[in-house]
């Protein structure tokens, strides 16, 4: 029996659970970009980019009218994006901006370029780029080497498409 993973997997979509159903598909069709593709009267909504079924699931079913977690509480930290190119992530950063939202964090891990930022029902969100295979840092005995450094975000919005 193999122990490892299959490296092909992937994690597929997230689903979160939204207070208003309404404001947070705003917040990703228009900050993101993101299609909505289906919806569930006002219970659920799902969102994808370039016509999947959904990467997104919101829903009111247990959260309407609920407040965010607690700081301190156990949960969701964050769901990452991954952007397919350098430039795709600088136009994405350059969109969130223009729309007013606002940025928590920023690193280059040295694997990838993250931004960090919250949703309106404070899910946070990393929306990253990893860079090609062979610029990752190796250890000596060929170990991944993350760091996390400041990213020069002026740098990489000059990228933009």
């Amino acid at each position: 029996m193999e122990t490892a993973i299959d490296p092909g997997t992937v994690i597929g979509h997230v689903h979160l659970k939204v207070s208003d159903l309404e404001r947070a598909e705003r917040f990703y069709a228009d900050a993101f970009g993101f299609e909505v593709t289906a919806r569930l009267g006002d219970t659920a909504s799902f969102l994808s980019a370039g016509g999947y079924h959904h990467h997104i699931g919101l829903n009111t079913w247990q959260s309407r009218g609920g407040p965010p977690p607690a700081a301190n509480a156990t949960g969701l930290f964050h769901f990452a994006i991954l952007y397919p190119t350098r430039a795709a992530l600088a136009t994405a950063v350059k969109r969130l901006l223009e729309a007013g939202v606002e940025i928590d964090g920023v690193a280059d891990h040295g694997v990838s370029e993250a931004i960090y930022l919250h949703d309106p029902d404070g899910n946070g969100i990393e929306i990253y780029r990893d860079r090609p295979r062979e610029e990752w840092p190796l250890g000596p005995d060929g170990e991944i080497l993350m760091t996390t450094d400041p990213l020069d975000v002026r740098e990489l919005l000059n990228a933009a498409t």
